[in-house]
Parts: structure tokens; sequence; C-alpha cells
């Protein structure tokens, strides 16, 4: 017998606010399966191929607002179908090519409990105990980064005029705060200039007699950057990217060099930032003489740690962000390698008082004298997601998280010392932190690459790319692992543009047999690729290489 179609009635939008699903419904077995086997679930229900976008597309080309109700059971089905079994499989421990790694399960009912709570952190009427709970989580981020006395945190960390840092939804919105903090302080109330916030940016240049405000960072400077600068009307222009040395950190000597150029020209550093885990070779800028350089020129110095802050936990490896404890602020990413769910980042301010260069009030939500939260945050309702984090501190503990961070350094050397054992496989950027870049290049080949001359390497980096991108995109459809890939300038190259792979080696159910099993993946790819490798044999007898 046919069920009848659902209808949109007082008493049924009633019933999905105040009534679960049946256990035996499509959605009652999901919760089930999810607490009791996620990792059995994820393998169920996520295929192995996969799906053309294209193709996915057209199950989600309806524009229309259905008119029509569906049943929750019969809409889960369609969920199944169209969407879940075409996402991305980010816990499996065979995908190790991004930022975004297994879960602890004690966050999926957590998550739930979140949700069912709706707080909105923007006022403290909407959101009660979650706000102190926020402030907490943000003191104890300030704690690991700058270790002040149990007197400051007690004076400060619940302060309502004053913030410890911000809650983002991740690193992008978090650097974006860092640099509004940073421009506001530049062009800050003076005699009788208003400030930047009521003047604007042209008033403000014209009265300090600046012609423009720069950004330095790396070259491996994280994108968002670029979108602070437009934002904050600085213009793209003035990010300055500094060249970086063979280990992908930046050069300090040209760092000086443009500080100085740039103030000889009448121009202000508005900010320099340096990068603590960079995203796509996981290195870290030498941050003690960046606070050097940063003091001399009384300029904001941020670091962008969303990737390599979380290994401040780790006292085995924290001695790697010497000097983070001198930045004016710090961004952590809380959604990476602490293990909590997406839109976990966090901005911290070394001083409680820096985050007033950016405080709003309204008299209908974020009060004077109130210890609201939006007074201090670019983004106005939000989630309480420090709930997760809070969550993850006390369950995982820094000794847990120390052995999280320990055992996938541990494990990103041997993947490059694994790598270093083949004939055919090359280690590109080695690991300070758990990412690494390698790439696949014919036996016959790799040998003579290391004594070629620079027009030699030029001669064959094309094709080797070429095979690069065949092995990683065959490799992603075939689905049963995942590295990702990136263009970088090794030093060792003669700074030719050189397609990698990369790989994250976060999640701690990844083993050293799955990692072997990847390149011998990559290596059956790899003979697939017959016109590739045909030409490049021939490119490179041409080229004196063979």
């Amino acid at each position: 017998m046919s069920k009848q179609p659902a209808e949109a009635t007082v008493e049924s939008l009633h019933r999905i606010f105040t009534v679960p699903e049946a256990p035996d419904s499509t959605l009652g077995r999901i919760e089930q399966h999810l607490s009791e086997n996620l990792e059995d679930f994820l393998s169920n229900h996520i295929v192995a191929r996969e799906k053309p976008l294209q193709e996915i597309e057209r199950g989600f080309s309806e524009s229309a607002i259905p008119e029509q109700p569906e049943y929750v059971s019969d809409h889960t089905e369609v969920l199944l179908n169209k969407l879940v079994a075409h996402s991305v499989h980010t816990a499996s421990p065979r995908f190790i090519g991004h930022m975004t790694s297994a879960l602890p399960y004690f966050l999926l009912p957590l998550a739930k409990l979140m949700v069912g709570l709706n707080q909105n952190l923007v006022k403290v009427e909407t959101s009660k105990a979650f706000t102190p709970m926020e402030r907490q989580v943000l003191g104890m981020l300030h704690h690991l980064v700058y270790s002040e006395s149990e007197h400051f945190y007690t004076k400060w960390m619940h302060s309502a005029e004053h913030s410890l840092g911000a809650f983002c939804s991740g690193g992008t919105v978090a650097n974006i705060t860092a640099l509004w903090v940073a421009r506001n302080r530049v062009l800050a109330p003076q005699g009788d200039f208003k400030g930047i916030t009521a003047e604007g940016l042209v008033a403000g240049l014209e009265h300090y007699g600046y012609k423009r405000l720069v950004i330095l960072v790396s070259e491996r400077g994280h994108y968002s950057l670029s979108k602070a600068a437009d934002l904050l009307g600085i213009g793209r222009k003035n990010i300055i990217a500094i060249p970086t040395d063979e280990h992908n950190r930046i050069q300090l000597e040209a760092l000086k060099e443009t500080c100085a150029d740039v103030t000889a020209q009448g121009g202000k550093v508005m900010a320099i930032v340096g990068i603590a885990g960079t995203t796509e070779t996981g290195h870290i800028d030498p941050i003690d003489a960046l606070a050097d350089i940063a003091e001399a020129y009384e300029t904001h110095l941020h670091i962008d740690a969303a990737w390599g802050g979380a290994t401040l936990l780790s006292n085995k490896h924290r001695e790697l962000m010497q000097g983070i404890e001198r930045a004016d602020s710090v961004t952590i990413d809380a959604h990476k390698q602490m293990y909590v769910p997406m839109g976990a980042g966090m901005v911290i301010f070394k001083t409680p008082h820096l985050a007033r260069s950016i405080e709003y009030h309204a008299e209908y939500v974020i009060r004077r004298g109130s210890k609201d939260l939006g007074s201090h945050t670019l983004e106005g309702s939000r989630p309480g997601m420090a709930m997760m984090v809070y969550s993850a501190l006390h369950v995982i503990g820094r000794k847990g998280y120390e052995l999280l961070i320990n055992k996938g350094i541990d494990k990103a050397k041997y993947f490059a010392e694994l790598i270093a054992q083949q004939d055919d496989f090359e280690v590109i950027t080695q690991p300070e932190l758990c990412l690494l870049t390698y790439r696949y290049i014919p036996a016959e080949l790799k040998g003579a690459l290391k004594a070629a001359s620079p027009e030699q390497i030029k001669a064959v980096t094309p094709l080797l790319n070429s095979l690069t991108r065949f092995i990683q995109k065959s490799q992603r459809e075939t689905g049963q692992s995942f590295v990702s890939r990136t263009k970088l300038t090794p030093y060792q190259y003669a700074h030719q543009a050189t397609v990698v792979f990369r790989t994250v080696l976060a999640n701690p159910l990844t083993t050293h047999e799955m990692l072997r099993d990847i390149l011998k993946e990559q290596r059956a790819i790899a003979a697939k690729a017959h016109t590739i490798l045909a030409d490049l044999n021939t490119q490179a007898r041409k080229a004196g290489l063979l």
C-alpha cells in the first residue's frame, strides 16, 4: 500500500520540531550507524570511484524551491544517494592530500547537542554560558602561545572591554581580523584625526603622511592575505611577496631590504606576516628574527599558524615555533591539527587592548559595557564551535595532543625516508611538520637530473609535470587513496615551476603499510602513461641527459 504524500500542515510542521525520527527510520538507522561505527558508515556510503562533477551537478539543477514538503525518511534517502555517496571521504587514513583528517567519535553526539542548543555567540542573551566558555578557550590558547601569569588571565580573560582573541569560521577570517587590527593601529586616532574607522583610509594616509600601506610576507603566504588587502582597502599590489630560501622560509635580508625601500619611498609597513606551517610545504619562518625586524620598524607582527600552531602542544617540537610569543597576533585553526569539525579558526592577540581598535557597538545587540563577543569579531552571528575545542582539549588533553603531533611528524619523516629509498621517486621538500612534497621520476632519469644544468632541467620539467598530473588525477579517480598536488619552484631544480605530490600525514589512522601501498599504486599508474614516458625519454636524450 503506497503512503500518502507529505503535506504542509500545522500538525506536520509541529511534529518535525518536536518528535524525533523513529529508530527504524532511515535517519534513525544512520544515527545508530554513525554512533556505532563511523568508519564503516563512511566506507559503505561513500563510493570508491569519482563521479564527474558535471554529472553530479545535474542532480542539483532545479532552481525552484519545492512547493510541497517531503517526508524526512524520503529526503534522507535522497541525501544518501545524491550527496553522501559522492562526498569526499576525508576521514579515510588513505586520504593524505589535504589538511582535513579523521574526527574523534565523541565529537559527533556533541555536535548534535551544539546544533540542538543553537546558541548565537554574537551576544550573551543568545549564548549565556557559551560566552564565558569561549572566552576561556581563547584564554587557554593564549596561554599556549604567550604563557602569561595566572594573574594576567584572572584580570583579562573575562573583561568586558577587552578580548584575548576571536573565534572565526577559519584561518581566512582570522588573518583578516589580525590585519584589520594592524591597519587600525597604524592609522589610529591622533589629535584632530579621529582614526581610520571614522574618517577612512585616504584621510588616514594624508594625516600620517604615508604614500601607501604594505603587508610583507613570504612567497608562500596564504591567499587569504590578498583578500585582506582587498577588504581593508590597501590593495593587493601592496601585499609584497618576499623570496624564500632553499628551505621555503622567508629570506631575512630580502625582508630587511624591502622594509627599508618601502620606508624610504614614503610607505609604511603595516604588518609583517610570518608563516608557521606553510600550506604547500609545512615550513616555519624564523619567527624570532621576524620579531626583531618588526620591532625595528615599529610594525605589527602577525604569525599565520593556522596549520602549525597546534605544534605548540608538543613539548618535543614546540621549539620549532621559537619566538612566537613575541608576535602581536597569531592565527590557529582548531579544525586542522586539533581534530575538531570545520569552522573553528581563532586569532589570538598578545595584549588584551588590541581588539579595542576594531570594537563595534549597537544599542539593539552589543551595547557598551556588555560582555557580548560580537563587539570584537568580524562575524556577527556564529555557532558555539568553542564547545568542540573546549571538549577536545579536555578529552584529549595536552599530552594526548602531543602524542598525535609527534606521531604525525615521525610518520612524515618515515615517508620521506621511504621515498628516498626508491629508485623512481624523490623528495622535493623535506618535512618539518607532518607535510612533505615529492614526485615520481623514472629511475634512469633520477640520477641524471642531480647533475643536470638549468637548461637540461628546463627541457624535461614540462613532461615530468604532465606525468605527475596524470598520476595524481588517475589515483584520485580510482578512489583507493588520495594525495593532492601543487606547483613549487624548487631550489634544487633551478627554480623551475615543478608539479609535485603534496602529502599531509595528520590522520593517526594512517599506517606505514598504507604509505608503501600508495607508492606502489603511483608506480603502477605511471607505467600506464605510455605516451608521456615515451616523450620524456625522447626529450631527455635530446637534452643529453640519457
